[in-house]
């Protein structure tokens, strides 16, 4: 198995159905989310994070919003990392003032 597994902005994009990619409940997720805020929260939570701007998401491969890699936590399933970042780039909002 891999130590990482990628994060791509429709994994917790609100304004996305399931079938367009979206992986958290729609009420934890947050409109339009940015590789940076991805990338951000994952460091805050001290989990390696790696920024990949030129990547696509296959199933919205008309659009380059890029990907995060992030190193795996033992013992977490992906499903939970993700609800857990997804709360974080909240946070990040929240404190940044954006909605």
């Amino acid at each position: 198995m891999p130590e990482h597994f990628y994060v791509y902005p429709a994994y917790l994009d609100r304004k996305l159905s399931r079938a367009d990619g979206r992986r958290v409940p729609e009420a934890a997720g947050t409109p339009d989310v940015t590789v940076e805020e991805i990338a951000a929260a994952a460091k805050r939570l001290g989990w390696k994070a790696e920024a990949e701007p030129a990547k696509q998401y296959p199933r919205r491969f008309f659009s380059y919003a890029g990907r995060v890699k992030v190193t795996k936590r033992a013992g977490s399933p992906k499903a939970k990392s993700l609800r857990t970042l997804a709360d974080e780039v909240r946070k990040l909002r929240a404190q940044s003032g954006k909605s």
